[in-house]
């Protein structure tokens, strides 16, 4: 066995304290208060034993700075009033900036987009990071990937993107950036966040979350792609992460599709026996992904992470399952989740008779977390979804382990396992923090996540989580 990490040894701690719920006529589970929520859950604990080999990791392509600040109070010092609230594939000015940012606040939902106006962007961006208060971190699904993994000792990271003197500055020193990927300037994207029951006007945020955007052309023409792929023979890497492509939304739609299709003659250079885990992020051009999915990147890659707003845009783009579902309301449907999921790996997934290497899927949502892989292809992943969820918890409250008096219990405690076939019921069991099922070739791993209360930092979450499930991960050779 292929070992992404090559040793482990596991132990399960114990998160002791009172479950209570109660049941009401619809047979929903309702928390009694907060000195009773569920915190009788286990989480993995994983020491690692002594690695026989480096573990080289090439992260690829968006790199950036993040600019973290309140969305709400850098508006305000925009001069911006609340008003109306609507989506907006592109911003294209102030007025869409507030309106798209309103929208997304009230629903909890993360988003990105594209900002147009090169110079009101700028202004923005000045405005935001001479803010008080205002944080800059490494920003990228990429980047951040490689940035949780190199906390590793064990672990070298190759990053190749956009990194100009602020982000190279704020970089680990166990990630390798080759000079050609160096620029005289950053590039900065905006990280808007709001918490839990925050307020403006008539918006009311139902939990934390953050709407970031960009001018970022360095990105978003995936300049440093070439780059990439020609530091792989020296580098050596044994697993490759990409990222980035929903940055491409910005370029015009010629630029963009041949950029795709060059993308993709890069991609398949890349050596087989090389893992390629892609990172998804927030999109709005449904025949761009609907072409991701269907010819171009989807079958080149071993591995996808992504969130519930990309699973349910990536379902509408592609007309699969549940596709006339116009948005979530809540938690997402465990049962609605697990049928696309399926979906994905069973219609666009490694087959006998398709040339796919699409074998392992990784959703998370706020709630709950689900990896789904292809039977025969990886091995540990009650450890790595289990891992992950971890992530979440410590990520968000900035602490080092889970603190049962900062989280708090979101996951239905029972759930059906479908919608569309006939599905198994699963109550949750706290001795049995990580739920398994089966269907047709496809092995799904649940588990719920201890959200955190009062979130320090909700940007980079899901590349945390992805980060920590691929470390836990075990490729089978093929």
């Amino acid at each position: 066995i292929f070992l992404l990490l090559p040793l482990f040894e596991r132990r399960w701690c114990a998160i002791s304290g009172n479950l209570g719920f109660m049941r009401g006529a619809s047979s929903k589970c309702r928390w009694l208060g907060s000195d009773l929520i569920a915190l009788f859950l286990r989480c993995p604990e994983v020491r690692l034993g002594f690695p026989v080999c480096i573990f080289l990791l090439s992260s690829s392509v968006n790199a950036c700075v993040d600019v973290v600040l309140s969305g709400v109070k850098l508006l305000e010092a925009l001069g911006l009033e609340p008003g109306d609230r609507k989506n907006h594939a592109v911003l294209n000015s102030r007025q869409d900036l507030k309106e798209a940012f309103a929208h997304f606040m009230e629903k909890g939902a993360a988003a990105e987009r594209f900002f147009s106006d090169a110079e009101s962007f700028h202004h923005i961006a000045q405005t935001a990071s001479e803010y008080p208060g205002a944080q800059l971190y490494v920003g990228g699904n990429a980047a951040l990937i490689g940035q949780k993994l190199a906390t590793n000792p064990d672990l070298k990271i190759l990053l190749c993107g956009p990194v100009g003197p602020k982000l190279h500055e704020l970089l680990d020193d166990n990630v390798v950036v080759p000079p050609e990927s160096m620029q005289e300037r950053d590039e900065f994207h905006l990280i808007l966040e709001y918490q839990a029951g925050e307020e403006w006007g008539q918006v009311r945020a139902p939990n934390a979350n953050r709407f970031i955007f960009s001018h970022d052309l360095s990105n978003g023409a995936l300049n440093m792609l070439e780059v990439f792929v020609s530091s792989l023979d020296e580098f050596q890497p044994d697993l490759v992460v990409l990222s980035g492509l929903h940055m491409m939304e910005g370029q015009s739609k010629e630029m963009r599709q041949r950029r795709l299709m060059e993308a993709v003659a890069s991609i398949s250079d890349i050596p087989t026996d090389i893992p390629i885990h892609l990172e998804l992020a927030s999109m709005t051009d449904q025949d761009f992904m609907s072409n991701i999915i269907h010819q171009q990147v989807f079958p080149l890659v071993n591995s996808i992470g992504l969130n519930e707003q990309e699973l349910l845009f990536l379902t509408q783009s592609a007309s699969g399952p549940h596709a006339a579902l116009a948005s979530w309301s809540g938690v997402p449907d465990v049962g609605v989740v697990s049928d696309i999921l399926f979906w994905i790996l069973k219609e666009h997934g490694k087959t006998a008779e398709r040339a796919s290497d699409l074998t392992r899927v990784h959703f998370h949502t706020l709630a709950y977390h689900i990896l789904v892989t292809v039977d025969g292809y990886w091995g540990n992943q009650v450890a790595a979804v289990a891992a992950g969820a971890r992530a979440a918890g410590t990520q968000a409250c900035a602490t080092e382990t889970i603190d049962t008096s900062k989280v708090f219990l979101k996951a239905p405690l029972e759930f059906v396992t479908s919608q569309i076939e006939a599905p198994s019921k699963i109550s949750l069991n706290p001795d049995e923090p990580v739920v398994h099922w089966h269907r047709e070739g496809i092995s799904f791993h649940f588990t719920p996540v201890l959200v955190c209360k009062d979130p320090v930092r909700t940007v980079g979450l899901g590349d945390a989580i992805s980060a920590e499930g691929l470390l836990y991960s075990e490729v089978y050779p093929q």
